[in-house]
């Protein structure tokens, strides 16, 4: 009985003492990693660029529809140009969606790299934290300036 109480009370102590291993939080500021990572703005503007493609697109078939003549072709441009529209756009979401997660992904990495470095149990977003924790924003843009991409 006196071994079990023993045992017992040493778990009880491991458990309350565990979180005191723990190295701590760590933390990024994700959009000032983004503002300052030359390879997230070239994204963005290839982006914004492509957007804008879109945009010039229904512009030039806006003045195309206005030079038809009948109201039955007028419909059936209108339609064909909703399917060609629909289809760009989905190919431009779905560039971006990856090019996003390209971009997320390279800075993940380097934040994971930058957590075993620090011995941090984890990171997360500033914008959770409300006080405490190891800001490593700025250690994550210095080592992403440092990758060839």
């Amino acid at each position: 009985m006196k071994r079990i109480k023993l045992f017992a009370l040493i778990a009880l102590m491991g458990l309350l003492t565990a979180p005191a291993f723990a190295e701590g939080l760590g933390y990024i500021n994700y959009e000032k990693v983004i503002a300052n990572y030359d390879t997230a703005k070239s994204i963005a503007k290839e982006l914004d660029a492509k957007g804008m493609e879109l945009q010039q697109y229904l512009m030039d078939k806006e003045k195309e529809f206005k030079s038809i003549d009948t109201p039955v072709k007028k419909q059936a441009f209108k339609d064909r140009i909703a399917n060609e529209y629909k289809a760009k756009e989905e190919a431009y979401i779905k560039y971006r969606v990856g090019k996003e997660k390209e971009v997320f992904t390279k800075i993940q990495n380097v934040a994971k790299i930058v957590m075993a470095e620090q011995k941090l149990d984890a990171v997360i977003d500033i914008k959770a934290v409300f006080c405490g924790g190891v800001d490593i924003t700025d250690i994550v843009i210095e080592r992403l300036k440092g990758i060839k991409n």
